[in-house]
């Protein structure tokens, strides 16, 4: 199977901070499926954050010890992912990817990343380059469900209606764009009868109560309104005569933030008991699952994407009432695996002030996503009702969470998912190997050579033929010393190193000059180019002068 150069930065895979966001979840999720499902004789990772190698191959380690091989690339030799055929982005900044790409050659390597929310302007910005950049027909965005392509190729088809006015149709085949869901490690999620009785026992729920659950975020805003979800537990339980507890596992941006979120929910569901659990910690985010007897995550929020918790949900073997949003819909099969609970959301066209204020500044994203959700509708009674059949009907509730289980295990388990991600890394290879020769281009119009932007600026410029002559008095010694000064050395990136700068101020002298290829003829040719460029530095704090 084709293997895949994994980008590790931490914070993409790590689930242990403070801030737990669904990107962390699936990423971590991601990388230990990989690990153990990865059909591959070794694993090929890109060290992008430079951290100390003992760290990260500690950190493998904790998800997943393996015996294949693993090798590293550092930060700076993306030349290198070319070796594994194509590199793997926790994001879906493959038009970025592809400008850095550029200066090695469009066929370099292929590049594949991944949707997780696609409503903020930064990620917007991405996936418009996937139109700009360099792409190619052999790089690919998977996106993680039906809906959020859909919403991307909304995207791409206004971009690309306004590029095509401005400047004609694209010349280069686009980037693949392929719905493959996230997965999971299914087993991680099992319940069992001794986890039950102990967050029972912990959070003082009799044995025999009736439980939904709630995991994810605790953000009105920025990910789902809990009022939806107090006001149908709150009609179910007065339906049925049942006393119903609710458990909210997740986590807030800060104590007022949760505080607010709780207080406004409860005061929606007087008739529920309201139970709060930290879901941070991996003990938690594991087994609070026992707890329950139903889910419930009625998603209102345009931030969601695919929405990992129902998957979870599944895998525990619990019903789930969801709302009809998004990726849910992919993933828990109404009447089958729970109960998918119709949304209402305005027409496309009444929202362009939101939009407006969003892309002035005048509302922040949470405000702006929070607004949407603030005017789509989930039907409450409808939910009510779905709750409420799950808590008559135990029979029916077991039977669903045995199916959903079951979907879970043959359709979303990483041994299933990571083949799909193997076999479109192999159709990139594929593409790659039939694609035409591709010159290397090092100008990136998005960030271009600062003397080719700026070129104007100054009154001449350093050429080969530049004349260059030593200063009087200068000798190696005193060259190095004055170079070393805290004002000649703010920043150095690639800049002449010190027997460098020797080696050039013994060559020349203060009476006959020499041209800078003449300066420069016998130094290795993969530094000349910067030796060049530092004539500047040496001519600018009086080592040498130049004619």
């Amino acid at each position: 199977m084709s293997n895949a150069a994994i980008y590790l930065d931490p914070e993409a895979y790590l689930t242990s901070g403070d801030v737990l966001m669904g990107r962390h979840s699936a990423g971590e999720s991601f990388l230990r499926g990989f690990l153990r499902h990865g059909d591959v004789d070794g694993f090929r990772f890109w060290n992008v954050a430079a951290r100390p190698l003992p760290e990260l191959e500690a950190m493998v380690d904790a998800l997943h010890g393996d015996a294949r091989p693993r090798s590293w690339i550092g930060m700076r030799d993306r030349g290198r992912l070319g070796e594994a055929g194509a590199v793997y982005l926790p994001g879906p900044f493959v038009g970025r990817e592809a400008w850095q790409r550029s200066p090695f050659g469009a066929n370099a390597y292929s590049i594949c990343g991944i949707t997780h929310t696609t409503a903020s302007a930064e990620i917007q910005a991405d996936i418009g380059q996937l139109l700009v950049a360099p792409t190619q027909a052999h790089d690919a965005l998977i996106c993680t469900s039906e809906a959020v392509r859909a919403a991307v190729e909304a995207q791409l088809d206004a971009i690309r209606d306004y590029l095509a006015f401005q400047f004609g149709p694209r010349r280069t085949p686009e980037p693949q764009r392929v719905t493959i869901p996230l997965g999971i490690n299914t087993a991680d999620f099992a319940r069992t009868d001794a986890q039950r009785a102990t967050w029972r026992e912990r959070l003082g729920i009799p044995a025999d109560a009736v439980v939904a659950l709630y995991v994810g975020r605790f953000s009105a805003l920025g990910k789902m309104n809990p009022g939806v979800m107090a006001l149908a537990l709150e009609a179910a339980a007065r339906e049925t005569g049942r006393e119903v507890w609710w458990v909210l596992s997740g986590w807030a941006e800060d104590a007022q933030a949760e505080a607010r979120y709780h207080d406004g929910a409860r005061t929606l569901c007087p008739s529920v008991r309201y139970v709060v659990v930290d879901g941070r910690p991996a003990e938690t985010r594991f087994s609070i699952w026992s707890v329950a007897d139903v889910f419930i995550s009625l998603s209102d929020n345009v931030q969601e994407t695919f929405g990992l918790t129902p998957l979870e949900a599944m895998a525990a073997g619990l019903p789930s009432v969801v709302s009809d949003w998004d990726g849910y819909r992919d993933t828990v099969r109404d009447n089958v695996d729970g109960f998918r609970i119709p949304t209402w959301a305005p027409s496309p066209g009444q929202g362009r002030d939101l939009a407006f204020g969003y892309a002035n500044g005048w509302i922040d994203y949470s405000s702006y996503v929070g607004l949407a959700a603030q005017t789509t509708a989930v039907d409450i009674a409808r939910a009510a009702d779905a709750i409420a059949v799950l808590i008559r009907h135990p029979r029916i509730a077991r039977e669903m969470g045995e199916a959903a289980q079951a979907h879970a295990r043959t359709e979303f388990d990483w041994s299933v998912i990571i083949p799909r991600y193997q076999a479109l890394w192999a159709d990139l290879a594929a593409r790659r190997a039939a694609a035409a020769p591709s010159p290397a281009n090092p100008d990136n119009p998005w960030r271009m050579d600062p003397f080719r932007a700026f070129a104007g600026y100054a009154t001449r410029h350093i050429t080969a033929a530049t004349q260059v002559v030593l200063s009087p008095g200068v000798t190696p010694a005193s060259a190095i010393a004055v170079l070393k000064s805290p004002m000649a050395s703010l920043v150095a990136y690639n800049f002449p190193t010190p027997d460098e700068v020797e080696a050039i101020v013994g060559r020349l002298s203060p009476e006959v000059p020499l041209t800078v290829s003449g300066l420069l003829a016998d130094f290795p040719a993969g530094r000349r180019y910067f030796l060049e460029r530092g004539l500047g530095w040496l001519a600018k704090f009086g080592v040498v002068r130049l004619a």
